[in-house]
């Protein structure tokens, strides 16, 4: 990765609207954490959009956050509304259709935002705002208790608590922790990068325009897997500067399967749709660990799409199973 160093910002800004977007079905759990993360931030978004069909309207009313929730299914996309499943690239541009304001932040249900996250990101938006910008991930490494969700709602859960339950992921470009503390004269740290394959939607903010700009995600991936690096691999393409931010998001924890065997089927698919796109592989080290054992036939070096051998075992997706891991 080349990661081109930049001064802290440290100007101030007036306020400016800001738009939340999430999407899930089945995590209302992490949902909730991330609602109450938002409401005691230092700056509350102007609206939280949430594209889902079955979180708990009386638990949503519990929020003093501006909720704007849409089914996962609307008028805004009639070209893809029949597609089978859950649909994150497709519900996120739905969100951004349904958007009042220009300042989006999209963030996955399983982030818990620190408490200056909206306020950081929003205000280096303004600076940069023809910009595609990401914020820093740290790694819950267990579930929050039923008590600490609660907690985090009456804002009593600290920041200290969660960046001591919480790791970086190794694998990934990380910022001292000095860079991600926030004071009166200075703001937390952002860098300009050219590695775009370092792009994760979990945390990202862009204007409006530039994500219609963009063409929003390529619904054309179902799934699991490559959809965030397509939309990172456009904004390249259309000269759209890049930045890493130390605004951190920490993601809740949930298991994970290493590889993922559940997403097998979806990985593929996914991945012989980004190749014919970009003449490139993604997740190519997934990719070679599902050749090693003999699932697919692939090499980093074919051009030729990807060809499924066999399913994996009951036993191979077990041995997988990793319940208590931070990250994939």
């Amino acid at each position: 990765m080349n990661i081109k160093p930049m001064s802290t910002v440290k100007d101030g800004t007036d306020h400016v609207p800001v738009t939340v977007i999430t999407t899930c079905y089945g995590r209302n759990r992490h949902l909730y954490n991330l609602l109450s993360s938002l409401m005691n931030g230092s700056v509350q978004p102007d609206e939280v959009i949430i594209v889902n069909d079955d979180a708990d309207p009386k638990r949503l009313a519990e929020f003093s956050l501006n909720i704007i929730k849409l089914p996962t299914i609307t008028e805004e996309a009639p070209d893809i509304s029949n597609k089978k499943g859950f649909d994150i690239g497709r519900n996120r541009n739905v969100g951004a259709a349904r958007a009042t304001h220009d300042t989006l932040i999209f963030l996955d249900v399983d982030c818990i935002v620190a408490p200056t996250f909206i306020e950081q990101l929003s205000i280096k938006l303004q600076r940069y705002p023809d910009s595609l910008l990401m914020g820093q991930p740290r790694y819950l490494t267990r579930p929050l208790s039923d008590e600490e969700g609660l907690e985090l709602q009456s804002g009593m859960l600290t920041a200290c608590f969660l960046n001591e339950l919480s790791i970086y992921n190794p694998y990934r470009y990380n910022f001292d922790e000095a860079g991600c503390i926030a004071t009166s004269i200075k703001q937390t740290v952002i860098k300009q990068t050219d590695d775009y394959g370092a792009f994760w939607s979990l945390c990202f903010a862009i204007k409006h325009q530039q994500f219609e700009h963009i063409g929003g995600f390529d619904t054309q991936y179902i799934g699991y897997g490559a959809e965030d690096t397509d939309f990172a691999f456009t904004a390249r393409k259309l000269d759209i500067d890049f930045y890493l931010t130390a605004d951190i998001v920490y993601h809740q924890q949930h298991s994970v399967y290493r590889p993922p065997l559940n997403h097998l089927d979806s990985i593929i698919i996914n991945a012989n749709r980004f190749y014919e796109k970009w003449q490139h592989w993604p997740m190519e080290g997934w990719l070679k660990q599902f050749s090693d054992i003999g699932l697919i036939r692939w090499t980093a070096v074919q051009s030729t799409p990807i060809i499924a051998l066999r399913k994996p075992s009951p036993h191979e997706i077990e041995q997988a199973h990793c319940p208590n891991a931070p990250y994939v």
